[in-house]
């Protein structure tokens, strides 16, 4: 197996790091208190990846079971227990412990143990953001119509 083919076609380098301190401000605060932080968005990593943090405030919540066709979706865990569905089981994932979803796997993760923090990983770098704040903003006033589109346009298939 070799390396895939180049992205970058320069002969010296250029400065293109992006830091983002872990004492920013969250993106999004949903009014459970969970907390997103953008520390890449797939707009600037060409469309490689998404990277976020994601920290649960306390109240149960989380999406049950459901599937991406078009991204992959990968979890690690870095506080607390957060419980993710593996397509058979829930199971209790705790600091270090990691999760890979390839497209079309059954998944689903909540915190029924209280306050924890992950980071989500999706690749390709989809445009998750828009669906984060959506989320935040509440999709109750939305019709069934209007909230099953909503789910399509990001890719979301419950089960």
């Amino acid at each position: 197996m070799s390396y895939p083919p180049p992205i970058y076609h320069g002969e010296s380098g250029e400065v293109s790091a992006r830091l983002v301190r872990g004492d920013e401000e969250p993106a999004l605060v949903y009014p459970n208190g969970n907390k997103v932080f953008h520390l890449a968005l797939g707009s600037g990593t060409g469309g490689t990846y998404g990277l976020y943090r994601w920290e649960f405030g306390g109240p149960p919540s989380g999406p049950g079971a459901h599937f991406h066709r078009t991204i992959t979706e990968s979890f690690y865990v870095l506080e607390g227990t957060v419980t993710i569905y593996d397509g058979t089981a829930w199971a209790k994932c705790r600091a270090g412990d990691f999760v890979h979803v390839p497209a079309g796997g059954l998944h689903g993760f909540r915190n029924e143990d209280g306050a924890a923090k992950m980071l989500l990983h999706f690749a390709p770098g989809a445009p998750r953001e828009r669906y984060f704040e959506q989320l935040a903003e509440g999709t109750a006033g939305m019709s069934t119509e209007e909230y099953d589109a909503f789910m399509r346009e990001h890719d979301n298939i419950w089960v």
